[in-house]
């Protein structure tokens, strides 16, 4: 049962940044004005509006800009075609550039999960443009590990992202239908009913709800995500880099966690008893760690 139903305030300012192949990504600040600038965003298939028990706890220090990835949360549908990796690192180029433009050149840590996790890996890695990056559960997995094993586990998540239903007649159905998942077993009522709102968008008759993302999209991105998590290369980031991630030990720990070869060169902390969800089971303590690098890294 809900007990605190989560509703994210209006954001101090929105815009729509346009991508070099003509599709639109809505930024939204929230915040502190003043404060050091963040720019956050979610993993596949979510919304960065359901992190926002993790946000919210950072919003009287810092200045944040929010997005979803395209093709997600706020964000129109669009070609399925462009829905790739290459096009969301030069997303993440543009809505950098946008926001230097629009609100003044500072300096802006990156706060990213999983999917944007690595896309902003490899961002940084080709153009920069980050002073430090905060990353979520960074899906990589060392070079010379075994691709057709990784291939392997890419198609299985395509197949069950299209096995999901696409629409439900309220986000309370949903809940319903993520409560029956292992892999939401550890995240609260409340974070689970604010999840389902942020994850679904009225259907064009406003008869029933649908996922902002569709699971075509999700499954394409599944399906080719490892390809892009094995050729990441943490050596080329020259910015100061926390990677904060799941209980390698847990059920529903993000496997490439379990092997930490490539992490071990960075600064790496991990959540006890939490898995890839973590920003949405564990928001204070993710944000702890979070700080304790900027703090360390950043404002010293």
């Amino acid at each position: 049962m809900v007990s605190k139903r989560w509703n994210v305030p209006e954001p101090i300012a929105a815009f729509e940044v346009c991508m070099v192949d003509g599709a639109t990504i809505v930024v939204r600040r929230h915040g502190n004005p003043d404060g050091l600038r963040l720019i956050l965003s979610h993993g596949n298939g979510f919304s960065i509006d359901a992190y926002y028990p993790f946000w919210s706890l950072l919003a009287d220090r810092f200045d944040l800009f929010i997005h979803d990835i395209r093709n997600h949360g706020w964000n129109p549908v669009g070609d399925r075609r462009a829905h790739n990796f290459p096009t969301f690192v030069s997303d993440i180029g543009g809505i950098l550039r946008d926001i230097d433009r629009l609100f003044g050149k500072k300096l802006i840590i990156g706060v990213y999960h999983s999917l944007s996790a690595l896309t902003a890996l490899h961002q940084a890695g080709d153009e920069g443009g980050f002073s430090a990056l905060v990353l979520f559960d960074l899906p990589i997995f060392p070079p010379g590990g075994f691709p057709h094993h990784m291939q392997g586990v890419g198609r299985k998540l395509g197949a069950l992202a299209r096995r999901r239903r696409e629409q439900f007649e309220t986000p309370e159905e949903f809940v319903r239908d993520l409560s029956g998942r292992k892999v939401f077993e550890r995240m609260s009522p409340d974070a689970l009913d604010l999840f389902a709102r942020a994850t679904l968008r009225r259907t064009y008759d406003g008869a029933a709800w649908e996922l902002c993302c569709p699971r075509e999209y999700e499954a394409q991105i599944n399906e080719y995500f490892f390809c892009w998590a094995m050729v990441a290369d943490l050596n080329s980031i020259s910015c100061p880099m926390k990677a904060i991630g799941a209980d390698p030990t847990v059920p529903h720990s993000y496997m490439p966690s379990t092997d930490m070869t490539e992490l071990w060169s960075v600064d790496y902390d991990f959540v006890p008893e939490s898995t890839h969800l973590l920003q949405l089971e564990e928001p204070e303590i993710c944000v702890a760690l979070a700080l304790e690098f900027i703090e360390n890294q950043v404002l010293k």
